[in-house]
């Protein structure tokens, strides 16, 4: 579904990610891990349009994303969320929802101020598809409450939720668990199961070891701005390059710190 070939991201002279090449499979869920700044966010960035590439290219469904803006590789059937939580706080959580329909309905200004029958069917199509969104995540029962009443995890959920409201083909998911405890990363795990099982397709970025290991089916390893593995996650775990990255050789005289295994 989509390809990476050759990608290249440079920074003036600080060279983020060089010759990444990676492959997400249609259906499933696809990890990418490594340390801290290894250059896992920068690849999302890249996929999304948030910024161009140095070199290479990348393919989605076989169109080369080069040159599109942000709207329209969201239009055209990837969403993401973001490592911090970009929820509107004033607003309802099915408001919240209906904010990543826009795209996809049909009444436009004139029916939205005119009151249109139009408008009012898609309307109320808008809010009870909302609502199916907000029960994939189990937070259809506070649909009418703010954002700015929910927890800390529960803003996480509503951001999946409102992602999966542009009606995406492939999901983007920037540390999804970061910030929640054990018993809110289980229940997440089960939610993100649930949606892969629905036909979407995956792409998770997690430092949580425990938690990418029991969700992805394949997993690629990105250090120094290089893939260095490639694997289900018995070979991603038991990988001497893997090991290394996280933890550093014996000789090593100082020990990579903040980074979850």
């Amino acid at each position: 579904m989509l390809e990476l070939s050759g990608i290249s991201r440079h920074f003036g002279g600080l060279k983020v990610l060089q010759d990444v090449n990676l492959a997400v499979p249609d259906k499933g869920v696809f990890g990418l891990i490594g340390p801290n700044g290894a250059g896992k966010t920068t690849v999302f960035n890249l996929i999304t349009g948030l910024l161009p590439p140095t070199s290479g290219t990348i393919r989605f469904d076989g169109q080369d994303l080069a040159g599109r803006k942000p709207f329209e590789i969201t239009r055209g059937g990837i969403a993401r969320t973001f490592q911090n939580i970009r929820v509107f706080k004033e607003m309802s959580l099915t408001e919240n929802v209906i904010v990543g329909m826009d795209a996809k309905l049909r009444y436009g200004a004139v029916g939205l101020l005119a009151s249109t029958g139009l408008f009012r069917s898609e309307e109320r199509r808008a809010r009870d598809r909302a609502r199916e969104l907000l029960s994939w995540v189990k937070l259809d029962h506070k649909a009418d409450q703010l954002a700015d009443n929910l927890s800390y995890g529960d803003q996480r959920k509503l951001e999946l939720a409102r992602a999966l409201a542009t009606e995406p083909r492939l999901l983007l998911l920037d540390e999804p668990v970061a910030g929640m405890n054990s018993s809110e990363k289980t229940d997440l795990m089960h939610e993100i199961r649930n949606i892969a099982e629905r036909g979407y397709t995956i792409f998770m970025i997690e430092h949580d070891m425990r938690f990418v290991m029991g969700l992805c089916e394949q997993i690629a390893v990105l250090n120094f701005g290089r893939i260095i593995a490639r694997g289900g996650p018995d070979e991603i775990r038991n990988d001497p390059q893997v090991i290394e990255a996280y933890l550093g050789r014996e000789d090593d005289e100082a020990t990579n710190e903040g980074v979850t295994v």
